[in-house]
């Protein structure tokens, strides 16, 4: 009926609105030129990074598995922490006490496991 393809279509487009909203917030918000060709790598460029930082929030977080692409860029992009090598053994160096180590932790863990053998 109406009243539920009305409900269905509104909580659809506030989730395509969000991702705009999150989108015009970061990479759309700087086009790089006027050329058509420079602006469609740019948004092909801009649509990658999108997906990569909210799959890079899932595999961290809850928290950060909801919050904005701007979020997952100041807690787990742009931090201080350096990676070595001993062994063969990938190590995450972290600041002491910091607040998002967990989740910081949680998405290293994540992305850094050894694969199964079939």
């Amino acid at each position: 009926d109406t009243v539920t393809a009305e409900t269905q279509h509104r909580g659809r487009a506030g989730a395509i609105e969000a991702v705009f909203a999150d989108l015009n917030n970061s990479a759309l918000a700087h086009f790089p030129s006027g050329r058509f060709a420079a602006n469609a790598a740019w948004l092909a460029l801009a649509a990658l990074t999108h997906n990569l930082l909210r799959a890079a929030g899932c595999l961290a977080s809850r928290f950060h598995a909801r919050a904005a692409t701007g979020t997952i860029r100041r807690h787990l992009v742009a931090l201080a922490a350096r990676l070595t090598r001993t062994a063969r053994t990938i190590t995450l160096h972290l600041p002491q006490n910091w607040p998002r180590a967990d989740s910081c932790l949680g998405l290293f863990t994540a992305t850094h496991r050894k694969p199964r053998t079939a």
